[in-house]
């Protein structure tokens, strides 16, 4: 299944919602769960429906654990039987040329990125004339970003007043979907709720400047992160982690082209890592770092004001942002 949040106007505002896509509608799966309510006679329906599905996927996530794909399964065999018992699609979805994704995690607890693609490693430190330091072949290492800058599909990449030089990095990114503390990586994957795709917006002239103190980095990436746009569920990859293909195009050149699979750590190794002596939880965001190719500072190539970028993963979509002017 494909999981999002699309924006949703009335004249009370733009609201956020949840939903499953689902061929050329996006069904609403509160809205599906409050009509299953209010035909079996249950008083107050919309509140039911907003305790049994929010429209929120951090709560759902939350709440349900590793049931929630079960319970997004469920909600779409109750839309296609209510659509053939009469009801009319419309009023439980909308058609997905009618509205704009938001990210599709609404609430970020955590947010972590790794620096796993060896291609890329190796690439930013022979810019800087270093080798590889043997501690990243030792453990799977990452940063902690911030989460209140993450925009969404077709939104415009604000461009910070601090910085000159601005840059695009091409990620996977997992949902988590179950709380755990101590885990090993043979249950690591029963953790994931699903893959996105992660553009790491990075201001490269900042960040130097924090990595040279070694700290950070911070205000080199934190202002701004882009997830999307849908999330497709674990189950759609059987019980092994994906091997994807994964491109960037920069006003329509293909840029960056590379593997999810040439990860030197596996999913499961930094779960397993990020949960020694310490609790993860359903709704953390995990990157899994820069696809090698997958950044303009790899290239010497440097995106500017106006141009638009595409990022694409198999089996997920195509991430869309245009780059804004500088401020």
């Amino acid at each position: 299944m494909k999981i999002c949040t699309y924006l949703k106007s009335t004249f009370l505002g733009t609201h956020k919602r949840l939903g499953i896509v689902h061929e050329n509608l996006v069904v609403d799966t509160n809205l599906v769960w409050k009509k299953h309510f209010e035909l079996n006679g249950y008083y107050l329906p919309e509140e039911k429906a907003n305790l049994h599905m929010p429209s929120s996927l951090s709560d759902v996530l939350s709440f349900y654990q590793e049931g929630s794909i079960d319970r997004f399964k469920e909600t779409l065999v109750m839309f296609e039987n209510l659509t053939k018992s009469g009801i009319a699609a419309s009023e439980l979805s909308v058609t997905l040329d009618s509205i704009e994704f938001d990210s599709p995690l609404d609430k970020i607890i955590m947010y972590r990125d790794f620096y796993a693609h060896e291609k890329h490693v190796k690439k930013g430190f022979e810019k800087r004339g270093e080798p590889v330091p043997e501690a990243w072949y030792e453990i799977p290492a990452y940063y902690k970003g911030g989460t209140a800058g993450f925009l969404g599909n077709n939104t415009t990449i604000p461009w910070p007043s601090f910085s000159q030089k601005v840059d695009y990095e091409l990620e996977l990114g997992v949902v988590l979907g179950r709380d755990g503390f101590n885990i090993k990586e043979s249950n690591a994957l029963k953790h994931i709720f699903g893959y996105t795709i992660l553009n790491d917006i990075s201001a490269r002239d900042i960040q130097r400047k924090e990595m040279s103190i070694r700290l950070g980095p911070a205000k080199g990436k934190d202002w701004c992160s882009i997830m999307g746009p849908v999330i497709v569920t674990q189950d759609e990859f059987g019980t092994s982690e994906p091997d994807l293909l994964m491109q960037a195009r920069i006003n329509g050149e293909l840029w960056s082209e590379g593997r999810s699979s040439d990860s030197h750590y596996s999913w499961a190794q930094m779960i397993s890592h990020m949960g020694q002596d310490e609790w993860i939880r359903a709704s953390e965001f995990i990157g899994s770092g820069t696809v090698g190719t997958g950044c303009g500072l790899e290239l010497d190539r440097w995106i500017q004001p106006g141009d638009v970028i595409e990022l694409e993963i198999e089996k997920i979509g195509i991430l869309k942002n245009t780059v804004g002017k500088p401020k």
